[in-house]
């Protein structure tokens, strides 16, 4: 077997079956097989087989933000008032307890950090804002509230 931290080259198989996986995690291993020219049990074994070297890291189903009211989105940029480890890490460890933030990326620019923010309304909003000013370190912020969503694809661009 393979480390999951080597590298092993993919061949176009392994690729197409990767992109037909991240499209649909539920397909049937028979359905997938078909779509890769591959009979079923060689197609189940190198399924098995990217999930044990680390290319498939798990499967999810695609929920329905209105249905579950979380349909208000922000993009926050925050600004730490110093830069250093130490301020970083405060700001990390309460980032993570705070549920409504989906996503979180230190970045390069005149930012540090820039957020998702997914809420039922603006009175969550304002209170997941709150918990966000308060954390030690926080400098600026500005937000960018999500009117439409133009593209989401959350599937990696795979060359095959």
């Amino acid at each position: 077997m393979t480390s999951p931290n080597r590298l092993r080259l993919l061949d176009r198989i392994d690729l197409a079956i990767l992109d037909v996986l991240q499209k649909n995690g539920r397909i049937s291993n028979v359905n997938l097989a078909k779509q890769v020219n591959l009979s079923p049990s060689p197609c189940l074994d190198r399924v098995k087989r990217l999930e044990q070297e680390g290319y498939i890291e798990g499967y999810n189903a695609k929920l329905s933000e209105q249905k579950l009211n979380q349909s208000l989105v922000a993009h926050v940029q925050v600004s730490l008032v110093t830069s250093n480890t130490a301020v970083f890490k405060v700001f990390k460890q309460h980032i993570l307890k705070i549920d409504q933030v989906v996503e979180c990326d230190m970045v390069a620019g005149g930012y540090d950090y820039l957020l998702k923010i997914r809420v039922s309304d603006m009175d969550e909003y304002r209170q997941v804002l709150g918990d966000l000013v308060d954390i030690p370190g926080v400098g600026t912020h500005h937000t960018y509230m999500v009117i439409e969503k133009i593209k989401q694809d959350p599937g990696l661009r795979l060359d095959f």
